[in-house]
Parts: C-alpha cells; sequence; structure tokens
C-alpha cells in the first residue's frame, strides 16, 4: 500500500462516482438532457448510461419525460434536499420578492417548487389584513389545485401534461372545480400562451388565485401564486394581480436563477 498517497485506504465505489457526475451533469444543464447527449458529454459508454440512468429512475433519482425521454432530477433528490436545512436559503432568498408583491397587492403570496405529485410551499408573505389565506413553509398541497396546478403542467409539453392528468385524475375539490380533461389541457394550453393561471373557486370555495411559472431551478419546476378570497380580489383586481405577479416573477427568475419556461411553444 502507498502510504504516501491521499487516497490510500479509501474504499473506492466508481458506480457510485459515476451516477454522482451523471446526477450532476442533468442539474446543471441548460434543458433537460437525453440519454445519449448525457453519455457523449461524461464521456461513459451508452450501455453503463442506460444501466445508471434507468436505476436512477427506479430509485426514484431521476424522472424522464415518457414522449421526449429527456431527463430531470427525480423526486428522491428533491426530497433529501428538503430534507436539508440548508437549502432553506431558497425560501429565504426569494422572501423579499414575495413581500413586496405582497405590500403592492395586499394578498398572500406563495412560492413552491414541484415535488412528486403535490406542490411543496418554500416560502411565503401573507396580506396584512385579517381575513387572509394563509400556510406555512414546509407544507404541500395537491399539484392540480386550482392554478398552480396549470402553471407546472404548462411547464410540461402537450403529451406530459395529458399523462400527469390521467395518472393524477382531476379531482373535484369544489363545484367550481375543472374535472373535464379536455377542458382543463385547453386551460393548461391558455398559460402556456400567456404565461398566467387564474383559479375562482377550482380549489377553495370563496378563494381566487393568479399563479406564474418560474422555470426549473435546477431540475426542479418552480412557481409563484396570489391566493384572496373573492370578496377582495375579484375579477378587476385578478387582472391587476396578474400584471404585477408577471413582473415580480421576471426579478424572482433571476434572483433564483430559474430557467425560464418556455411558453407559447
Amino acid at each position: 500500500m502507498n502510504k504516501n498517497s491521499s487516497t490510500a485506504g479509501v474504499y473506492s465505489a466508481p458506480a457510485v462516482e459515476r451516477a454522482f457526475r451523471l446526477l450532476d451533469a442533468v442539474a446543471v444543464a441548460s434543458q433537460p438532457p437525453r440519454l445519449s447527449e448525457l453519455a457523449r458529454d461524461l464521456g461513459f459508454s451508452k450501455s453503463t448510461t442506460h444501466g445508471l440512468v434507468h436505476a436512477l429512475i427506479a430509485t426514484g433519482a431521476l424522472d424522464q419525460d415518457p414522449d421526449s425521454k429527456r431527463l430531470s432530477l427525480g423526486p428522491a433528490v428533491v426530497e433529501l434536499a428538503f430534507k436539508n436545512r440548508n437549502y432553506l436559503f431558497l425560501g429565504e432568498k426569494t422572501r423579499p420578492v414575495l413581500e413586496d408583491l405582497r405590500y403592492r397587492i395586499d394578498e398572500t403570496v406563495f412560492f413552491g417548487v414541484m415535488h412528486r405529485a403535490r406542490t411543496l410551499i418554500m416560502a411565503s408573505a401573507e396580506a396584512h389584513k385579517s381575513m387572509k389565506i394563509s400556510a406555512s413553509p414546509g407544507t404541500s398541497i395537491p399539484l392540480l389545485a386550482g392554478a398552480v396546478g396549470k402553471v407546472f403542467l404548462s411547464q410540461m409539453d402537450e403529451a406530459g401534461a395529458r399523462q400527469t392528468v390521467r395518472n393524477l385524475s382531476l379531482p373535484k375539490f369544489t363545484a367550481a372545480s375543472i374535472i373535464d380533461e379536455e377542458r382543463y389541457l385547453a386551460e393548461v394550453e391558455q398559460v402556456r400562451q400567456t404565461g398566467v393561471a387564474v383559479d375562482r373557486g377550482e380549489y377553495l370555495s370563496g378563494v381566487n388565485a393568479v399563479a406564474v411559472g418560474l422555470g426549473r431551478r435546477r431540475g426542479v419546476p418552480t412557481a409563484m401564486w396570489v391566493v384572496g378570497f373573492a370578496e377582495s380580489m375579484g375579477a378587476e383586481k385578478i387582472g391587476r394581480v396578474a400584471e404585477e405577479t408577471l413582473k415580480a416573477a421576471s426579478v424572482l427568475r433571476e434572483r433564483i436563477g430559474a430557467d425560464p419556461p418556455e411558453f407559447g411553444t
């Protein structure tokens, strides 16, 4: 044994090293890569890359779009990150933007990420009035809940959005919930064109919401949304909230380093 080597006595696990290199390559890619692109960029053989990718998909460390075959970080990696308190800096980084938007519209503002079949709230800025919507960071809501679900599905391609709807089924949260697949997907397509989703009592009765997708940050879809009671956030105010949220979204996107969603494509 070479006692002068800094790695003497250190256990070597080439497969683990390759797996982490592959995950890192997916995380930093400008857009979700395909298996062949990873093999080329990492210098791995196609058979090695195929084996690693499918093992990581099986454990939830990677996700693969069924249509495009592009890869992104999976729920297992995201879950581990959220268990690490250091990851909470993302919530801290977004809070000033949420608070500024809250000050301008006096409604509760949230920032969150898509996590498996749910949306995880990472940060919030509550309205100052006594009657308001509240939910603390760490709280999760169903992925297809109102406006938030529409913006997350709008960041998928059409096939991926349709498959997600079929896998989860459209829940009837309220009498206003959209449970017809084609009608719901038509609204998702509209969000792709405008960048804004609106929810008028579809998730909570008497509660309206406006949501904007921020794009992916290290492979994880992100969004911000505004929620208020219908009495204070009617049709006229929804229009103003949408404009203000779009402006805030461009600031927040740059602040967290998210890749812009490809709306209108």
